[in-house]
């Protein structure tokens, strides 16, 4: 009997000890991000947010047993076949549980790709394209959440901050004239397009109205030239890569006009202001999940000071961003315990009510986007002062006050 009591126990260990042991396994987070290309600083932000928290959690246990590693592939240009080929390294790669990104393709299609093979997946790329692919059946994508908010902040709220500004007395609106520039991709196109219908309703005449093909841009001086020859009371460029971004700053500023500039997302990223310098002060530009890094907010705070203690330079809103996705992830594997099951992970992500940095996270069931607004996710808006993107609104969370560029003094 003693003997038989003994076997059994020794077979219970080795149960409890093999069921530990499936439990406890090193769990891969893939990384989807362009580690080279265009946006490659873009991706390096990307692979450090994750990178960030995976060793905070890893330094105090891991979660559930379970300890991590950060596994990034690169998606190059966003092309359609560098994506692919990156998505499908991922899902191929054993041990990965879970995809995260900033961007990947900027149509989103990999959601596709996430839902057949049953992987959680958490995007910060354009929302009006994620939400259109969930919105036909969203319990087929309980696998996939946007991170991101609506974009329809980007779209509406441009002309009344203008026009806010004008106001207030800064500068005046005699005309209300504005010349658009947008890039040929659905990020920049799809902001461009709705700004056009808001500025048109608000009594606008948009004086250029310019779309440029994708990718690198050489020199920006044929469109500047067009913009010069009816000088409008506001410039918008909504093409997003920094290099671009900061081409266009630097030649607008060899003969600027008397013309408020607006740039989409771009100068958030600290490659722009390297690009231009003093050139970049004055500049407008907004962001759907910038860091709130004031005192209404400290989450935003203490996230924004721990990415910069860590690498010492400030992080856009993809550094900071992604950190908090994989700290999502880490809840919902808490929850669920098992990190193979990838439904109940994906439902768990899709509970998530929490601050992040960018705001107070929700997301909506049947878009699978975050919600977006002042008690959620908000559009703010930042001018570049001496070097340093100010954030000038809204006024629950803005750091300081717009300053009159001194090109138009």
């Amino acid at each position: 009997m003693r003997k038989l009591t003994k076997a059994l126990a020794i077979a219970t260990a080795l149960t409890t000890f093999a069921t530990t042991a499936a439990y406890a396994d090193l769990v891969k987070i893939g990384v989807l991000a362009p580690l080279t290309g265009p946006t490659a600083s873009d991706g390096e932000e990307f692979v450090r947010g994750v990178e960030l928290a995976v060793e905070e959690v890893n330094a105090e246990g891991g979660v559930a047993g379970h300890t991590f590693e950060v596994v990034p592939a690169d998606v190059v240009d966003h092309s359609a076949a560098n994506v692919t080929s990156a998505v499908e390294r991922l899902l191929a790669t054993d041990g990965v549980e879970i995809i995260l990104t900033g961007y990947a393709s900027l149509s989103l299609f990999e959601v596709e790709l996430m839902a057949e093979a049953g992987m959680p997946y958490l995007p910060a790329g354009p929302s009006p394209q994620f939400a259109a692919i969930v919105t036909q059946d969203p319990e087929e994508y309980d696998c996939c959440w946007s991170f991101t908010a609506d974009f329809k902040g980007y779209e509406t709220e441009v002309t009344p901050m203008i026009e806010a500004l004008s106001e207030a007395g800064h500068f005046p609106l005699e005309d209300k004239t504005v010349a658009i520039i947008s890039s040929d991709n659905p990020y920049s196109k799809t902001i461009s397009e709705g700004m056009k219908e808001v500025f048109t309703e608000a009594g606008w005449t948009i004086t250029l109205d310019e779309l440029v093909p994708f990718g690198p841009v050489s020199d920006w001086r044929p469109i500047l030239a067009k913009v010069r020859e009816n000088p409008p009371e506001v410039i918008i460029n909504t093409d997003y890569i920094p290099a671009n971004a900061a081409l266009f700053t630097n030649q607008f500023r060899e003969n600027p006009t008397d013309s408020l500039v607006f740039l989409q997302y771009a100068p958030l990223v600290p490659e722009f202001v390297e690009l231009t310098g003093e050139k970049s002060n004055g500049i407008l530009y907004n962001a759907i999940g910038a860091t709130l890094n004031v005192d209404a907010h400290p989450r935003g705070q203490e996230v924004f000071k721990k990415y910069k203690d860590k690498y010492d330079i400030e992080s856009g809103a993809y550094g900071t961003g992604l950190y908090e996705m994989a700290n999502i992830y880490f809840d919902a594997l808490e929850k669920v315990g098992d990190p193979k099951d990838h439904d109940a992970i994906g439902k768990a992500i899709g509970e998530t009510s929490r601050p992040v940095s960018a705001g107070f996270l929700e997301f909506d069931p049947e878009t699978h986007v975050a919600k977006y607004g002042l008690d959620y996710i908000p559009v703010t808006f930042f001018q570049i002062q001496d070097g340093k993107g100010v954030m000038i609104g809204p006024d629950k969370y803005k750091s300081g006050d717009f300053v009159k560029p001194e090109w138009m003094e």
